[in-house]
């Protein structure tokens, strides 16, 4: 068996948030063509509102592990 190292990985970071934008894109013209514009300011609101929520819990959870050790 030959031990070979793993060659480097190309960084797919950008390529990702455009699809993660064109794909929130196409959800939001769907919510505003079947619920109107409220229903996306609303989607919008608790998306941003999520993603704090998770940031802040991540961030948490680095502090306690850093003050572990």
């Amino acid at each position: 068996m030959q031990h070979r190292h793993p060659k480097r990985v190309e960084d797919y970071t950008t390529a990702n948030l455009i699809l993660i934008f064109v794909n929130i894109l196409w959800i939001f013209g769907v919510i505003w063509a079947n619920f109107g514009i409220v229903a996306v300011i609303l989607t919008g609101w608790f998306l941003n509102h999520m993603i704090t929520r998770l940031e802040q819990y991540r961030a948490s959870r680095e502090i306690k592990w850093t003050s572990d050790a």
